[in-house]
């Protein structure tokens, strides 16, 4: 594995680094007090990831993306993942699982979704099927060459500024060793298709101004032709997507850490006390060293997950343990950094308060820390048929 980064990958860095605070930190604070991410700053930041070449960076450049490989792309998301996320996750990604269209889903779906004039939302999780996928209600039934779809999705990240959906329902059930089990398909469901209706979410503490959304699906009639990837086989479309999310909020997380390091290092080095700066306080300065440690600890198996991702050999056990790792220890920094600027880093002037806030959803959501450590584990156990 290779440490050092190359001079383009060093380019890249640098770009999305003054993109962040040129285009993104300036709206920071209005966001944080409205909550509300405005349709003008929406398309400002879109038009200028566009003309600068980060949107879409991780799809093909044959197809119109920004081509880059799983570890260039882990070092762009950490970049983004220092300002707020309502505002760097406008810098799109489309879902990988586009890349499951096939003949005329290429040019509806996967190719303007690239070129930015449409954006999807992924829509897995119900109220009663979180972690547990298999338990999903919402169903798909077949009726001739077309799909009657009744259910409801919930936490559906941003289907309020989204053109479509990708779907996952239950579409019958198969018989298995371990007793029965719902068969799942994928489906692609414009906006506005009759029978499917998109309404407000929940107020969360974390990412203010990133809504998630509740889907409704009231004998929503599609034609099979939007069905993506394999009919019952939704889960292995599924599956390729995962990993490379979690590498992503992985990714993220580093970033917004450093930030909070950064923040807390300078604080350490200006801040006087008793007559010295208490970063020469021992209270202090072994924070900064735990939490530096963690990060870089973080950032290995981040980076070295992406890597094998790249030699096409990264396993479940590897996205789980960069996700699991990067999402607690920014938990971690985020708490020490506010415990050692005390009061000021519980005030919106800075953005300790929001990052420790924001921190909260990456442990549940994209496969909660339980699930990451049930994978881990689970891959050590099946060997030894434990």
């Amino acid at each position: 594995m290779e440490f050092s980064i190359s001079s383009e990958q060093q380019m890249i860095i640098d770009t999305v680094k003054a993109f962040v605070e040129q285009e993104l930190y300036p709206h920071e604070a209005e966001i944080e007090r409205t909550g509300i991410l405005s349709d003008e700053v929406h398309e400002k930041i879109k038009q200028a990831s566009l003309e600068c070449g980060l949107y879409a960076a991780n799809m093909p450049e044959e197809l119109g993306g920004g081509g880059l490989d799983a570890v260039t792309l882990t070092l762009l998301e950490k970049e983004l993942g220092r300002a707020s996320f309502a505002l760097q996750y406008i810098v799109a990604r489309p879902s990988n699982i586009l890349l499951a269209c096939e003949g005329e889903q290429r040019e509806k779906y996967l190719l303007p979704a690239i070129r930015g004039e449409k954006v999807d939302c992924l829509a897995l999780t119900e109220p009663d099927a979180g972690s547990d996928v298999r338990s999903m209600k919402c169903r798909a039934e077949r009726d001739g060459d077309h799909f009657i779809i009744n259910g409801s999705k919930h936490f559906i990240s941003h289907a309020d500024v989204s053109d479509f959906v990708i779907l996952f329902a239950s579409t019958g059930i198969e018989d298995t060793p371990r007793g029965p089990k719902k068969k799942i398909t994928s489906f692609l469901v414009d906006m506005g298709t009759p029978g499917f209706t998109v309404e407000p979410g929940y107020n969360s503490v974390s990412h203010r101004g990133y809504q998630n959304c509740i889907l409704n699906f009231d004998n929503c009639r599609i034609h099979e032709s939007q069905i993506l990837g394999v009919e019952d086989h939704g889960f292995d479309v599924a599956n390729e997507w995962l990993g490379g999310t979690r590498l992503s909020v992985a990714a993220m997380c580093l970033g917004r850490a450093e930030r909070a390091l950064e923040i807390a290092t300078q604080w350490s080095a200006e801040r006087k006390q008793f007559g010295q700066t208490i970063g020469k306080f021992q209270g202090v300065s072994f924070k900064l060293a735990n939490m530096s440690l963690e990060l870089k600890a973080a950032e290995l198996l981040t980076m070295h997950a992406a890597w094998k991702l790249d030699q096409g050999n990264m396993t479940d056990t590897d996205a789980a343990m960069a996700k699991l790792k990067s999402t607690e220890m920014l938990g971690m920094v985020a708490d020490e950094a506010i415990q050692i600027l005390g009061g000021m880093g519980l005030m919106d002037e800075l953005p300790l308060e929001r990052i420790w806030r924001d921190h909260r959803v990456e442990r549940i959501w994209d496969g909660t820390s339980e699930i990451q450590r049930h994978i881990i584990s689970r891959a050590l156990l099946r060997p030894l048929e434990a």
